[in-house]
């Protein structure tokens, strides 16, 4: 069957007299000739679901994963008070790429997000490597959180095996995933207000503390972030290496984006989500760090052994701190499972309604889940799991160094897509601008240059050395086999799967796989 292309919003679809039902609209030889920036969905049914307090708690929590609670602590111990500087720098690149992201995802809301902006901008290649490439990297980030959690839980109940937890967890959020993508969403939205709440919390107790009018701690003045050795203890070398810390710690944002297709309202959605991207990540990331290096020393031996922030609740005498910061991190780690879990079988699934995957992953359930992909990516998780206690130092070492820089590599293509897809809007559909980068073009070239500096940085370190050969192999890979799969041409003659309802357009006959098999059509609108 030949796909057609949906005309423009507003337009006549059949001639005068002609019926006006859905499929006459849809598939009329007299409709209005394709538009060259977008070919016609290959099926995108899934639910919508999310409803807008879920999507603003995704977007809320999403930025706060376990990177920060625990990660950080390498950060500070090795850039000193200047990790603030770091995680303002690498935070204002991450805002860059939201924007980007956001302006694209607002006019075109999609399951597959950057993958079909890529495909829709560079080619068919580009959307192929983004998107494989980042299902990859969040069904090894379930592995790692799945671990995570299970060493937490097996703290608290000694002799239980670990696997046992991993498998509990596994099951108990491939289950919640597989039923209406409401319950992810309710999942999201109480894991996100307990991370959003403690470190809300935190921040109150920190910044009391800083103004010496929390009973019993002295204010602590300047003493921490001048005294003990300066602002950059370790120079140049250490701000480098809290900078190469911060940049990955930001990874999962783009979920938003994604989860914003199966939203009540995909293209407002992702536009207020993207609008707050500014102040959550100056208080919660930057805000953090300030109030940490200011209330303890940065050389610590618990920043990096039990943490920053319990190295400062134990410094104001909080009791029992450890334990209640176990309980935020085991909740942020399975919010991230939770959410990486929905990312990667959206995103295949969308990879899959392109033509660019295993087509037995585009069953979709009568609720409008692809069930295939969420069993296929919890599927991977779990055994990355098995592989690290099988071949820790080999194979889960490889799959680890593969997926170091990824969040890079997609950013690059963020950015690529962006200045291609900016200027056919603003000819083409300039009402669909609902978010705008700020200072186009310049800042995306700005973007994209901070995306190579870091890239040449990660040489200077051996362990970020051998992830950056390592992303770069799988990049490379998977470009060739795209490449010699699906063509370098643009993707506009490919179609990508934003048959997501956007605000006020009719959504076009798309294919949809029906029982036994066989492909079925039907037409939506809204």
């Amino acid at each position: 069957m030949t796909p057609r292309t949906p005309p423009p919003a507003g337009s006549s679809t059949a001639p005068a007299g002609a019926p006006t039902s859905p499929e006459t609209k849809a598939s009329s030889p007299a409709a209005a000739p394709p538009d060259p920036a977008s070919s016609a969905p290959t099926g995108s049914d899934l639910g919508n679901g999310l409803k807008q307090r879920h999507l603003s708690m995704i977007a809320l929590g999403g930025v706060i994963g376990a990177g920060l609670f625990v990660g950080s602590g390498a950060g500070i111990a090795s850039a000193g008070p200047s990790v603030v500087l770091a995680y303002a720098l690498s935070g204002a690149l991450v805002m860059l790429v939201m924007r980007m992201l956001g302006e694209m995802s607002a006019a075109h809301p999609a399951s597959g997000s950057f993958s079909v902006h890529a495909e829709r901008a560079i080619g068919p290649w580009a959307g192929f490597t983004a998107g494989w490439m980042f299902w990859m990297l969040l069904c090894v980030g379930v592995a790692a959180e799945a671990i995570g959690a299970a060493s937490i839980m097996t703290g608290w109940f000694p002799g239980s095996p670990d696997w046992l937890w991993v498998a509990l967890f596994m099951v108990l959020f491939c289950a919640t995933n597989l039923s209406a993508v409401g319950n992810f969403g309710e999942f999201e939205f109480w894991f996100s207000a307990l991370k959003v709440a403690a470190i809300g919390a935190f921040l109150v107790l920190a910044v009391l503390a800083i103004a010496g009018v929390l009973p019993g701690s002295d204010a602590p003045g300047a003493r921490h972030l001048t005294g003990e050795g300066g602002f950059f203890p370790h120079g140049a070398d250490g701000l480098v290496t809290g900078l190469l810390a911060s940049v990955f710690a930001y990874g999962g944002l783009e979920t938003v984006t994604i989860a914003a297709a199966e939203s009540e309202h995909p293209a407002r959605g992702v536009a207020k989500a993207v609008r707050t991207a500014m102040w959550r990540i100056a208080v919660f990331y930057v805000g953090s760090m300030a109030v940490i290096v200011t209330l303890v020393s940065w050389r610590d031996p618990e920043v990096s052994t039990k943490g920053p922030y319990v190295a400062v609740l134990d410094n104001l005498g909080i009791p029992a701190a450890g334990q209640v910061m176990n309980v935020v991190i085991l909740a942020a780690l399975l919010s991230a499972m939770n959410a990486n879990i929905y990312g990667s079988s959206r995103m295949a699934y969308s990879l899959v309604a392109r033509g660019q995957g295993p087509c037995f992953l585009r069953r979709l359930s009568r609720g409008g889940v692809p069930s295939p992909a969420v069993v296929a990516s919890s599927a991977f998780g779990f055994l990355a799991v098995l592989l690290s206690y099988w071949w820790p130092d080999t194979v889960f070492s490889w799959l680890l160094n593969m997926v170091g820089a990824a969040v890079l590599v997609v950013w690059g293509f963020i950015a690529a897509a962006q200045l291609r897809t900016r200027r056919r809007l603003e000819r083409e559909a300039p009402e669909r601008l609902l978010v705008r980068m700020w200072g186009f073009p310049w800042l995306t070239w700005v973007a994209l240059a901070a995306m190579v500096a870091v890239l040449l940085l990660m040489l200077r370190e051996p362990d970020t050395r051998t992830q950056l050969y390592f992303t770069g192999g799988l990049a490379v890979v998977l470009s060739a086999v795209g490449m010699a799969r699906y063509g370098r041409g643009r993707g506009a003659a490919r179609g990508d799967d934003s048959g997501v309802r956007g605000e006020g357009e009719a959504v076009p006959a798309q294919a949809t796989p029906a029982r036994g098999g066989r492909e079925g059509t039907r037409a939506r609108t809204d």
